[in-house]
């Protein structure tokens, strides 16, 4: 059984494309994406202030930085891919559970109706402790809203923004309350 996991989580590792990056990437333990940021960030000042150039240690430290910034990002990807995984179970699982609360209302009701017709057709009658009976109530059913006097309808404005028509006027003219934002968004190829 555990072979044949392995043998699963290699193939599945094969078709995402990461297999060969794991066996070049040692994972990386002690550093967070974050230091690796300020890692980096460290070594691009110490260049500037050595008005561009690059010792061999420094070479040194940003290869090793490339390499930490590798590894990292090929771990968070593994994490991004079985998150998305695990969502797209627990959708289908809300789905199917969905479906089944369905199946059971619908069987419910049946069974509900079945009892009312059988009250209706023979009367009011008890079984042990419990009874069926009926008791009456009442709903309102309306059959043509447009026939209904004015005083009692109420009605209800609601204002939509056209946000795609205000993104093409902001190209030529300032519009107040509204501007433009730029995004940067993950890409994953």
């Amino acid at each position: 059984m555990k072979m044949k996991n392995e043998a699963i989580d290699k193939r599945n590792e094969a078709e995402n494309g990461m297999d060969f990056e794991r066996q070049q990437l040692e994972p990386v333990k002690n550093k967070s994406l974050f230091n690796i940021q300020e890692d980096y960030s460290g070594m691009m000042r110490q260049i500037e202030e050595a008005e561009g150039e690059i010792t061999e240690e420094m070479a040194a430290a940003l290869e090793i930085n490339e390499k930490d910034l590798q590894k990292k990002g090929v771990g968070y990807l593994e994490i991004i891919k079985q998150k998305e995984a695990f969502n797209l179970i627990v959708s289908e699982e809300i789905k199917r559970l969905q479906g089944l609360k369905r199946i059971n209302d619908n069987s419910i009701d049946r069974l509900k109706n079945s009892l009312l017709n059988a009250v209706k057709t023979f009367g009011e009658f008890t079984i042990g402790t419990i009874t069926f009976k009926t008791r009456k109530s009442s709903s309102l059913i309306i059959e043509n809203e447009e026939l209904i006097p004015k005083k009692y309808k109420t009605q209800i404005v609601t204002t939509k923004i056209d946000k795609a028509a205000i993104k093409k006027d902001l190209k030529n003219e300032d519009i107040p309350s509204a501007y433009i934002q730029e995004n940067f968004n993950l890409m994953i190829k």
